[in-house]
């Protein structure tokens, strides 16, 4: 998969993968990265499918309608792809925190339900509940924050409240930060985003 890795400046800091949205690449959430753990490394993953020439990391039907069946290929794929990278750059596995946008807030949330332990926290902007009716694995490991938007015309904040659910049921440490604006990601979204992290580093 195409992707970036830069070397973080503390070895103790958790490796940040990053996830963009749709049309994004793998550079679009490196200002994020910088706010939320400057000393971190960094991997940032740019998504396998094209959509009118617009990356993204799985294949979907229409307007917040999932190809089921391409999320969970490509949810595999990059579980894969994260197994390898951990081969190739030698960071801890046990000691990585997802950070992700839209699209690629929701390949996370796939990869939490699919498989136990693959990050130890989760920062995702704007998700949407991945997959419905699947047995999630133990994440009473796994510290969330979700940001979203009281006014956002894809992510509803009844998904958000659906999701937040599913994953405390899960055991997940869950923290929702609120923003009375639509799909965007906005700066006071981010710098929440960032002192969370602080606080459960």
């Amino acid at each position: 998969m195409i992707h970036l890795f830069q070397e973080g400046t503390n070895a103790a800091a958790p490796t940040l993968v990053l996830f963009h949205g749709t049309g994004g690449t793998e550079r679009d959430l490196l200002p994020l990265a910088q706010m939320i753990s400057p000393d971190s490394a960094v991997l940032s993953v740019r998504g396998n499918v094209l959509e009118n020439g617009m990356p993204r990391f799985f294949k979907r039907l229409a307007e917040g309608v999932f190809d089921e069946e391409d999320l969970v290929f490509r949810t595999k794929e990059l579980k894969q792809f994260l197994e390898e990278a951990v081969e190739k750059y030698g960071f801890d596995p046990a000691n990585l925190v997802a950070v992700g946008y839209s699209n690629g807030a929701n390949i996370i949330g796939s990869l939490l339900f699919h498989y136990e332990d693959m990050f130890r926290a989760a920062i995702l902007h704007h998700p949407m509940v991945p997959l419905r009716n699947l047995t999630l694995p133990d994440m009473s490991k796994v510290d969330v924050f979700i940001g979203a938007g009281t006014n956002d015309p894809i992510c509803s904040p009844t998904e958000t409240e659906e999701l937040q659910t599913l994953l405390t049921a899960a055991g997940a440490k869950v923290q929702v930060h609120w923003e009375p604006y639509g799909h965007q990601l906005t700066r006071t979204e981010a710098e929440a985003a960032a002192k969370w992290f602080h606080d459960v580093k």
